[in-house]
């Protein structure tokens, strides 16, 4: 069986659906059932998405990526330095 891959604005979509059909006393089985996922699926995406608005979860996206970039540079930056430090010290 595939998996099926969501965009963030159709998980928020989703999430507003489960919560309306949660708020009128079905429960998180039905409701997932009813979305064709997981009841897993839903509590990891209500942590990550809980309370964002579709321009935010651009914008958690856009920093994510960013700070995945920086931490790469920083972590090249760091071995340059250390190779250059034991180079300098003469134990190469």
């Amino acid at each position: 069986m595939s998996r099926k891959r969501y965009t963030p604005e159709q998980i928020i979509g989703m999430l507003r659906e489960a919560e309306v059909s949660l708020s009128q006393g079905q429960s998180v089985a039905r409701v997932s059932r009813s979305l064709g996922i997981s009841e897993q699926s839903y509590y990891r995406w209500r942590k990550e998405y809980g309370g964002l608005r579709g321009d935010q979860v651009k914008r958690l996206k856009e920093l994510e990526k960013e700070n995945s970039r920086l931490r790469k540079a920083v972590s090249d930056l760091t071995l340059d330095k250390l190779i250059l430090k034991e180079a300098l010290e003469g134990n190469y």
